[in-house]
């Protein structure tokens, strides 16, 4: 049986989607971009910043399955551009035990939803 996550402290799903679906112990994240949940406005001007929004939207919806980061075991990070990667890669792994850290892949895509840089989804359990 699965139970749909949604909270209103991350941003609302754009299309035919849920924030989150748990199933069992596992919780599966859809990506999640760099809107501010209190304003709807994208965060975009700086990839610091957006990648930072992106996790503050991530932890919202973890929180709302009653997790945590320590309980993500893959993510999934989606960039436009690999020059970034080291500053996302900064912001990501500030949320993260180094020792502990979840299984990962980044991939350059051609587009994300809305132009944004970054998109990130992750897998966790409890």
């Amino acid at each position: 049986m699965k139970k749909i996550i949604n909270t209103p402290d991350a941003p609302a799903p754009i299309g035919p989607y849920n924030q989150a679906v748990l199933t069992g112990n596992t919780l599966y994240t859809s990506g999640q971009i760099a809107i501010d949940p209190k304003t709807g406005e994208l965060i975009i001007h700086d990839i610091i910043a957006e990648t930072e929004q992106v996790m503050q939207n991530m932890k919202a919806v973890l929180a709302a399955a009653d997790m945590t980061f320590e309980n993500v075991i893959k993510a999934s990070i989606f960039v436009s551009d690999m020059g970034n990667f080291a500053e996302i890669n900064g912001v990501y792994g500030s949320y993260f035990d180094e020792k502990t850290a979840p299984a990962r892949e980044t991939v350059e895509v051609a587009n994300l939803p809305k132009y944004v840089n970054v998109e990130i989804s992750m897998i966790a359990v409890k």
